[in-house]
């Protein structure tokens, strides 16, 4: 299997979660080998450079992946762009933003698949370069963990618990294997959501300043408040296996493997992709030049052009 990249490049703009900042997006192609990075096109000199993602530049979680230099540049909330390029099977991609947040759209991947699929996802002269897990990697903190076991696919299992009367109407655990599952059909359209009592306390750190209707999933004390309700009857787990995904594609590589979590969220997920490479035991790197042997869940990416 080939490394993908975008056949041209492609604009949008939104706002930030986070920062309610107007964002102006540009994904472009980028070389084979060169990885996803991103550039903060509102900055100068060392500032602007491109910033190849990583797990370790990951230095923010508070409701959300950001990445935070060593210098201080900031670009938030990569997740749901970054499980769109998982999606995609995109290895190597530059993306430009003049704003510290990736926009949030409605909410979901949805948008960012569209857009990549516009521009054209295009096979390159490099072989796909797999994470394949050889053993069982574990995180457990007070009341979550995570961890990855050997599979010879992409499979994720997901639980999440809320003591609230809109989630007791919802299944809180779901397993997508992607061998026999679609991300666009159930994962893509899944949005981000939240409670009206923490929008007060998440705006005094500067949090949620550009959520709305049009963009999360908004939950009061027992009702959803959005008027057209749910995408799916479990949005909410499906929305956290969106995430979770994308958060560990922050490895740059897809990864051969079955992902369990419980009440996961950004900051574990990244104590796991961290453990993970710190332990070359752990797992190794392979590639599939000619498809043989390539899991099926890695069949089912959407075809390039």
């Amino acid at each position: 299997m080939k490394q993908r990249t975008l056949h041209q490049a492609i604009t949008a703009t939104g706002v930030g979660l986070h920062s309610g900042e107007r964002v102006n997006l540009r994904l472009l192609p980028a070389a084979a080998d060169s990885g996803i990075s991103f550039r903060r096109t509102d900055l100068s000199g060392e500032a602007a450079r491109a910033v190849r993602v990583s797990p370790d530049l990951i230095n923010d979680t508070r409701l959300s992946s950001t990445i935070v230099t060593p210098d201080g540049v900031r670009i938030g909330t990569i997740e749901h762009i970054m499980s769109a390029f998982c999606a995609l099977g995109i290895d190597n991609i530059l993306v430009e933003l003049d704003a510290p947040e990736i926009p949030i759209m409605d909410g979901s991947s949805l948008p960012f698949i569209y857009l990549l699929q516009t521009a054209g996802v295009v096979d390159q002269d490099a072989d796909k370069r797999f994470l394949r897990i050889v053993q069982p990697v574990e995180v457990v903190e007070p009341e979550k963990s995570v961890r990855f076991t050997p599979y010879d696919g992409f499979k994720v299992t997901l639980t999440i618990e809320f003591d609230h009367p809109v989630f007791h109407r919802s299944a809180q655990q779901m397993t997508v294997d992607f061998a026999g599952a679609s991300y666009l059909e159930e994962i893509a359209r899944a949005r981000t959501f939240g409670f009206m009592q923490e929008v007060e306390l998440m705006r005094t750190h500067n949090l949620g300043l550009g959520g709305n209707l049009n963009n999360a999933i908004v939950i009061d004390d027992t009702e959803i408040l959005n008027p057209e309700g749910l995408r799916y009857g479990d949005e909410f787990v499906r929305h956290k296996i969106l995430d979770a995904i994308g958060d560990l594609y922050i490895c740059g590589h897809p990864i051969i493997g079955a992902f369990e979590g419980y009440k996961s969220g950004h900051a574990i997920n990244n104590a796991l992709l961290r453990r993970i490479l710190a332990d070359e035991s752990a797992y190794e790197w392979v590639t599939f030049p000619d498809n043989v042997a390539l899991p099926a869940a890695f069949h089912a990416l959407p075809g390039a052009a």
